[in-house]
């Protein structure tokens, strides 16, 4: 895990500064590459994984041995763990991002005023993206090929636990910006598990670093909002509901929750509190929180939760606030859609939100009135995720309300310019 920091050393201020003035540098060029050379490396990129894939495992098995060692949970080893699948989907997801449009140079708007000024919106890079990680190692193909594909220089700093595996890919990965003839700078690694480089990269960088996104837990999130001294695409916490409404298809719900509870209860779109319609008590109640409890899942419910399904713990004030990332899920019974919205307003944290149903008017409110980055109808929270929903990879999922929300993706790593041509106009 990524710690406090400490005053950094002379040596360690001058790798990292030497980092960012590359960086900096490959960002230039990159902004004025074109998209064939782009994609052609990323493809590359996929290539030089699959040739990689044995040491690329073999570091990896290195790094769930340590982790173990130290203890670490399931939960947490689940996200370190690479397999030949997953390596797979990290190589089809360099495919999809290679086929995407290239966001930079597109004209957002374009319009003409009276005098005959004409001025375009037009997308451009963000620069340099610093990408702040713990636990997933996929994170460094991810987010290093969204930000090639958007044209910016990225530094990654993996989180020590993930660092033999984040150099084996990264090793791939510039492999592939060399065969496009890209700068190799143009995602670079941070080659040190010392925790002081984060501090830098948040407080003494700001000549190189644009933004920081960070991909970690509660405290490293909340440290890089904290001390961060540029701008910052992050979510605090996953906390994500799934309300079962009185208009829930039984069979439907039933897969549902569990889905969304049990696939990987270590990802930020896990559910982590499900609550009940009143009205569906009768009907839902039971069916659903057996399959969670056949499965493994430990439920902690309010008072009315508890006396229908006596094997639930008590829920405290704290679970409704709780990111368990873990087989663990709080049950509340509400009082309809009116019940879940406030319920989520109170506990939530903005981030993925779902409704089961099948009442339309019911969902439309839902949808409408829930104020989260993601909002789901009959679907599950797990779909939380910018492979999901066609970005090819995300590098995480914003929250805020500034810039970019929901997953993360190429266009969400752009800005704009106004571009705007005249014939001789002068302002009287």
């Amino acid at each position: 895990m990524i710690e406090a920091a400490r005053t950094p050393s002379p040596d360690l201020a001058t790798l990292m500064h030497d980092l960012g003035a590359r960086a900096r540098a490959a960002a230039r060029v990159l902004a004025l590459a074109p998209r064939a050379r782009k994609d052609a490396a990323l493809m590359a990129m996929a290539e030089s994984i699959r040739a990689q894939s044995n040491s690329i495992l073999a570091a990896n098995a290195a790094d769930m041995d340590a982790a173990r060692a130290k203890g670490l949970s399931s939960a947490m080893t689940d996200r370190l763990l690479l397999t030949p699948e997953r390596i797979e989907g990290i190589r089809a997801g360099l495919a999809v991002v290679a086929g995407l449009e290239d966001p930079v140079g597109t004209v957002l708007a374009d319009w003409t005023r009276p005098n005959g000024l004409r001025i375009r919106r037009v997308r451009m890079p963000l620069g340099v993206v610093g990408i702040i990680f713990e636990s997933r190692p996929n994170v460094t193909v991810d987010a290093g090929a969204l930000c090639l594909k958007a044209g910016n220089a990225a530094i990654l700093r993996a989180g020590s636990e993930a660092l033999g595996s984040a150099r084996a890919l990264h090793a791939a990965m510039q492999a592939g910006l060399a065969e496009a003839d890209l700068p190799e700078d143009a995602i670079l690694l941070v080659p040190t598990p010392d925790r002081d480089a984060v501090g830098l990269m948040l407080s003494a960088m700001t000549d190189s670093i644009d933004v920081i996104v960070p991909r970690g837990g509660k405290s490293l999130v909340a440290r890089v909002q904290d001390e961060a001294r540029v701008p910052v695409l992050a979510h605090l916490e996953g906390i994500c509901h799934v309300y079962v409404d009185r208009d829930a298809e039984l069979a439907k719900a039933r897969a549902i929750v569990l889905n969304a509870k049990m696939r990987r209860t270590g990802i930020c779109g896990a559910a982590e509190t499900l609550l009940i319609d009143r009205a569906a008590l009768d009907t839902h109640l039971l069916p659903v929180l057996e399959d969670l409890a056949a499965a493994g899942c430990e439920i902690r419910g309010d008072a009315e939760v508890r006396r229908r399904f006596p094997a639930a713990r008590a829920a405290s004030e704290a679970d409704w606030r709780t990111e368990y990332l873990d087989a663990i899920l709080s049950v509340a019974v509400v009082d309809g859609v009116g019940g879940a919205l406030a319920h989520i307003t109170r506990y939530g944290s903005s981030h993925t939100e779902a409704i089961i149903t099948e009442n339309a008017a019911t969902a439309e409110r839902f949808l409408s009135e829930c104020d989260s980055a993601i909002v789901l109808h009959n679907a599950s929270t797990q779909f939380a995720d910018g492979g999901e929903f066609g970005f090819g990879a995300e590098i995480g999922i914003a929250t805020g309300r500034l810039h970019a929300r929901g997953p993360v993706g190429v266009e969400q790593l752009t800005t704009f310019k106004y571009v705007v041509h005249g014939t001789g106009q002068i302002r009287p």
